[in-house]
Order: C-alpha cells, then structure tokens, then sequence
C-alpha cells in the first residue's frame, strides 16, 4: 500500500460521530472497526520500513557507517511525516473502502 497516496489529514479532526457511525448504527462497532483495520495498517507500516531498514543492517564497524546512517534517518522521517494510522483507517472508512461484516447481526437476520 502506498501510504503517501492516501488523501489522509497529517493531523488531528474533529468528526461528526453520528455520521461516522450512519452505517453501523452503533459508534462502539464503528469504532471497533477502525480500529482493527488501523492495527492492520500500522502492522503493514512497521513491517515496510523494517525492511528498508535491514537493509542498512551493518555488522562490522566501518567509516561508511556515518553515510549510512544519513540515509537510514531520511528514512525514518519519510514513515513519521507519514498520517498515522488510525487517521489513514478512518479516512478509508468514511471513503467507503473498508470491507467489514458482522457475524452476529447476519445471524439475527437468518432467523
């Protein structure tokens, strides 16, 4: 996922909660399900940038270790610059793009 491509506010908004919550009905689910879909992508996220981060993984002490480490910052600022999270879960939400189902209120219906 490129995470610089989503439309996310950098920083904190205030969001009407009844209109979050049109879908669900309930606040608590849609809170529940940003959420998780949140962990998923800090997951993803912490997963990326150790990647590129191995990849500096140095075991010997050299001179080069100074240039190296130039670049590994320029690549920590790039993830913190990034919108968090829960900022990218909510937005996705609110665009209609996250995919979630509820067990329970399927099996009312079916009864």
């Amino acid at each position: 996922m490129d995470y610089k491509k989503t439309n996310a506010p950098t920083t904190t908004v205030t969001r009407d909660l009844m209109e979050l919550c049109e879908d669900t009905g309930n606040i608590y689910e849609t809170v529940a399900i940003i959420g998780k879909r949140a962990n998923q992508i800090a997951t993803e996220m912490k997963n990326d940038l150790s990647k590129k981060l191995q990849e500096f993984a140095s075991y010997n002490d050299n001179l080069e270790e100074v240039f190296e480490n130039r670049e590994q910052i320029e690549i920590s600022r790039y993830y913190e610059k990034l919108p968090k999270p829960t900022l990218i879960a909510t937005q996705e939400y609110v665009e209609g793009k996250i995919y979630y189902r509820n067990p329970a209120k399927e099996k009312e219906k079916l009864q």
